[in-house]
């Protein structure tokens, strides 16, 4: 199992049998308000609002002798401020990435591991490399019924129409670099293409250059199919695409030609899909409540030859030299010492505004 509960302006849905449970379930009905999650992962997406004070992003509270409080706050800057408060145990942790110029959308997660004594902070946007992780000593677990109660509309809680979702794992979810293309994507082998999911480590691939390269690990994660997991749809014959292909908005492609010369005085860049939504090429996809994404790790951060396109493969810069991400990230329990050293991504990587410039000037 792994995800169980997720709360959207449009969806709630609480399932101890999972988000993907397609039959009406009774395990939620069997489990006591007092049933303890001894381990799990809250993650929050949201927009900053733009405000010169802090503002409630998401609070709720349940008095009583054994009372529960947990809250998200937006401040000043680019930060955010999770107060979990429940018996006696009070976590009151402020996280701000300001440095990272505008900021438009942030992804926070917290994971714990009551038996372990152990969890972490996690605060992500998608123009930063790496997450601003924080380690939290001793996390208590958390009861069913307050967390029910969290995920269930009403009014309860307070929700700010600045939240994209919230979601609950009861699993440690991981942060960092995340797979962002479907199992059926066809890519590019030496014996012609082969979909993502029969692609197996050691076996080779076709890059951007049209070497054979081969693949050092592949990695799988289910997500909420919402916010900046939510998948997008890339349409053929655009980018060269031979069909249309489901991506995450995190997938970045190599995009060439006159257009990118001219601007940017580059042979090629590296774009997010995200950033090519609003015209023809790139629309959402339909999608239930999770996704699951594939990707493949390379010696270096080459583009892969994918269903006549070229998809950057999974880009994990210097990881091996982050002992603690590594340890968060969806590579965890990976020997560091066999890791590739990315650096830098391979190519000029566009950020939004000049993504859309690009895509205006290829659509003239």
């Amino acid at each position: 199992m792994s995800w169980i509960a997720i709360s959207s302006q449009e969806t709630h849905r609480f399932d101890l049998a999972g988000l993907s449970n397609l039959s009406n379930s009774v395990e939620n009905g069997n489990v006591s308000d007092d049933e303890l999650l001894v381990r799990g992962s809250l993650v929050f997406e949201t927009r900053l609002p733009n405000a010169n004070r802090p503002r409630f992003l998401l609070h709720y509270e349940r008095r009583g002798a054994w009372p529960f409080h947990l809250s998200l706050q937006a401040i000043p800057g680019g930060g955010l401020i999770l107060i979990v408060h429940q018996g006696g145990s009070v976590l009151h942790q402020v996280l701000n990435i300001a440095d990272s110029g505008r900021i438009e959308t942030l992804r926070l997660s917290y994971a714990w591991d009551a038996p372990a004594r152990a969890g972490w902070l996690a605060l992500e946007h998608d123009e930063r490399e790496f997450a601003l992780l924080v380690e939290v000593q001793a996390p208590p677990p958390l009861r069913c019924g307050d967390l029910r109660t969290l995920f269930t509309d009403g009014n309860h809680r307070f929700v700010s129409p600045d939240m994209v979702y919230f979601a609950l794992s009861d699993q440690i979810e991981p942060v960092g670099p995340m797979p962002s293309l479907l199992p059926d994507t066809p890519v590019a082998t030496p014996s012609g293409y082969r979909a993502l999911r029969d692609i197996r480590r050691g076996d080779t691939v076709i890059t951007a250059n049209g070497d054979a390269v081969p693949v050092l690990q592949t990695v799988s994660r289910t997500m909420p199919a919402f916010g900046s997991t939510a998948p997008l749809t890339v349409r053929r014959p655009y980018f060269g695409l031979r069909q249309d292909i489901v991506v995450a908005p995190s997938q970045r492609f190599l995009l060439s030609g006159s257009q990118v010369e001219y601007l940017f005085g580059r042979e090629a860049v590296l774009v997010s899909a995200r950033h090519l939504v609003g015209g023809h090429s790139v629309t959402p996809a339909r999608a239930g409540m999770t996704v699951t994404y594939g990707q493949l790790l390379l010696p270096s951060n080459d583009a892969v030859v994918t269903a006549g396109t070229l998809a950057e493969s999974l880009y994990i810069g210097r990881l091996h030299r982050r002992p603690l991400h590594l340890a968060a990230s969806i590579l965890a329990g990976f020997d560091r010492t066999r890791l590739p050293d990315h650096g830098r991504p391979a190519h000029m990587v566009l950020r939004a505004f000049d993504a859309r410039i690009l895509a205006e000037a290829r659509a003239a």
